[in-house]
C-alpha cells in the first residue's frame, strides 16, 4: 500500500506559447472551436494562460501542455508540463544567435 503512486486529476491545456518575455514564465494561447449557443456556427475561442517555467526552457511558437497546480502569484496558476513540438522559428533564431557569436 506505502508504494501506491498517487492519482492526481489536475486540469491539462495544449496550447501556443505566445510570449517568454518574463523570467521563469510564458504565456501560453489555448485556442479551443466551439459552436455559438445561438447560431450553432463553429467559432474559434483563445485564453492566455500564465504559466511557470523553471528552466526557462518554452520558446515563442513551441506547442506546450500546462498542468493546473496552487497559485504561484496573481496571475500564475498554471505550471509547464511538457514541450510537445518545438518550433521551427525559434530553431532558425537559435542557429542565428550561434553564428554572431
Amino acid at each position: 500500500m506505502a508504494d501506491q503512486t498517487k492519482i492526481t486529476h489536475k486540469n491539462e491545456k495544449v496550447g501556443e506559447v505566445v510570449s517568454t518575455k518574463m523570467n521563469k514564465t510564458i504565456v501560453v494561447e489555448v485556442t479551443r472551436r466551439v459552436p455559438h449557443p445561438l447560431y450553432k456556427r463553429i467559432v474559434t475561442r483563445r485564453k492566455k494562460f500564465y504559466a511557470h517555467d523553471e528552466e526557462n526552457s518554452a520558446r515563442v511558437g513551441d506547442m506546450v501542455r500546462i498542468i493546473e497546480c496552487r497559485p504561484m502569484s496573481r496571475l500564475k496558476r498554471w505550471r509547464l508540463g511538457e514541450i510537445i513540438r518545438r518550433s521551427a522559428l525559434a530553431a532558425v533564431e537559435a542557429e542565428a544567435i550561434a553564428e554572431e557569436k
